[in-house]
């Protein structure tokens, strides 16, 4: 999962993706960069870390221009070893793309295998994006007429990569002299929006993966970019868009909702927070049909992103709410850190219980998912510790049994602690007394109710239903030996409630 954002200005651009980058922080942070061009070059840096930490004065004012994009990274499996991997990344041909993605392509293999026999390209990193960064360069000259291009020809270009290009994947892409192109995939698993703004000099345009980038640089939000559809805005402000004419489902990811994206934005015409209250009177209906609700003294979010959740499961349940758990934003990221140990020992660093909301009572803990479960342990170990009576745990998602190929990385099937066991099994390896997970109708309900032209989703880390048709057990198996090939610590559970909340 990473966050990217392109924009056309009438003045220098550099701050203004720099502010946006801030925004979407929560959507990685192992790498940052920027590119903008600036009388036909293109300049960039990016390097590992924050964008607090990558950019500095210096590098800020080697980012002249007018126009731009940039990334923020959450590292997968084998993709933080060199900040080559670090995007955006770039080829001078044909006419110089730079170019930004979020998502996971899952024919990347085959693709980089026919970029070398047939289209002539070489690919110098392991990364999928630098894959489909040259299957669109190929495709743009493949349409090109000549030495010039028009919007057709980048239409044509995206519809051609379309076809060849299997996976989620938003992407910006400035293509130098000519402008910015930004398209969605055709099932629409990854978020994209545009925004505008009007400030005197003429009109200016935002693409990001979340609203809440756009409206907090001072844009509109204008709409989502629809699946598949390709939007092309030239270096005047002047916009162009297709829409996807193939056969494809839109299928946004559910684990947006639940948990990656930020409670301010709105995706896919869903407030993201909206549909995390809804999650919390859908978990309330089955709490109530599970536990003894005088049983249970106090609800506790776990912090951040199931605190909407939690909050109007106690209100619905007319229990009372307290904050028992208090967030150190400060440690460091847990998914860097190697070793399972480690890892243990940071949740008793980034989170911290106080005693008097626990002491002698029934707690109820609500979290957006549980993935691992070494949190969710930790966590009920801290509470029974602080004095905790009894700890029940709800988790405002279902059961997370299989992996994730679309960006999501999460841990291989036999990590995750719900692959194999039932919910009384899951309940004695975490330590709670009872635990109750969201229904996956009721999780798709809590946000089609907000949209209800949003009837299918990509759930697969849910349902094991992949939404491409191509991911067989095969294909797991290859991605479960490649993450056991991989250094230890190096981006297996970036993604997984259990090791970070997204939500800083």
């Amino acid at each position: 999962m990473c966050g990217i954002v392109g924009v056309v200005g009438r003045s220098p651009v550099n701050q203004l993706i720099y502010d946006s980058l801030l925004l979407l922080q929560h959507r990685g942070q192992d790498a940052a960069g920027i590119v903008t061009v600036h009388e036909g070059r293109f300049n960039m840096h990016k390097a590992h870390g924050l964008v607090r930490d990558v950019f500095r004065t210096r590098n800020m004012r080697s980012l002249p221009g007018n126009a731009g994009l940039g990334h923020v990274r959450y590292p997968t499996a084998g993709s933080s070893e060199s900040v080559e991997e670090a995007q955006p990344f770039y080829v001078n041909a044909p006419f110089g793309i730079a170019f930004a993605h979020n998502g996971n392509l899952t024919n990347w293999r085959e693709l980089r295998e026919s970029l070398f026999r047939i289209d002539r390209r070489h690919i110098n990193t392991n990364s999928d994006s630098e894959v489909l960064l040259n299957v669109l360069a190929h495709e743009l000259q493949q349409a090109a007429q000549g030495v010039s291009l028009d919007t057709d020809a980048i239409f044509a270009a995206v519809k051609s990569m379309h076809h060849r290009v299997k996976g989620a994947y938003a992407v910006v892409a400035q293509i130098s002299g000519y402008g910015l192109l930004a398209f969605r995939d055709p099932n629409g698993i990854r978020p994209l929006c545009l925004g505008r703004r009007n400030e005197g000099k003429g009109d200016e345009w935002m693409v990001a993966s979340e609203s809440v980038a756009l409206v907090g640089c001072g844009f509109t939000f204008v709409r989502d970019v629809q699946p598949g559809e390709a939007i092309f805005i030239d270096l005047d402000g002047n916009v162009s868009q297709q829409g996807f004419d193939g056969d494809a489902v839109h299928a946004p990811c559910v684990f947006e909702y639940v948990y990656f994206a930020r409670p301010d934005s709105l995706m896919d015409g869903v407030s993201v927070y909206d549909a995390r209250l809804r999650m919390g009177e859908h978990l309330a209906e089955k709490v109530a049909r599970q536990l003894r609700l005088g049983d249970i003294d106090v609800v506790m979010p776990v912090p951040d992103s199931s605190r909407p959740a939690a909050m109007q499961l106690a209100a619905r349940l007319s229990l009372s709410y307290r904050e028992g758990l208090i967030k150190n934003r400060y440690v460091g990221r847990t998914f860097i850190m190697p070793g399972q140990a480690v890892r243990k020992k940071s949740v008793r660093q980034k989170l911290n219980a106080i005693d008097m909301e626990f002491r002698g009572k029934n707690v109820l803990l609500v979290d957006d998912s549980i993935v691992r479960g070494t949190t969710s342990h930790e966590i009920v170990e801290m509470a029974r510790a602080a004095g905790a009576n009894k700890v029940y745990m709800a988790s405002a998602a279902p059961p997370v049994r299989f992996p994730n190929v679309y960006g999501i990385d999460m841990p291989t099937q036999t990590e995750l602690i719900a692959y194999g066991r039932n919910e009384d099994e899951i309940a004695r390896r975490i330590g709670v007394d009872a635990l109750v997970y969201q229904d996956l109708d009721a999780l798709h309900t809590s946000i089609s109710s907000i949209n209800p032209a949003l009837q299918v989703f990509e759930d697969s880390c849910f349902s094991g239903r992949y939404i491409t048709g191509d991911i067989d057990e095969a294909y797991l198996q290859r991605l479960a030996s490649g993450r056991e090939a991989a250094p230890e610590g190096v981006g297996l559970t970036s993604g997984s409630n259990d090791d970070e909340n997204s939500n800083d």
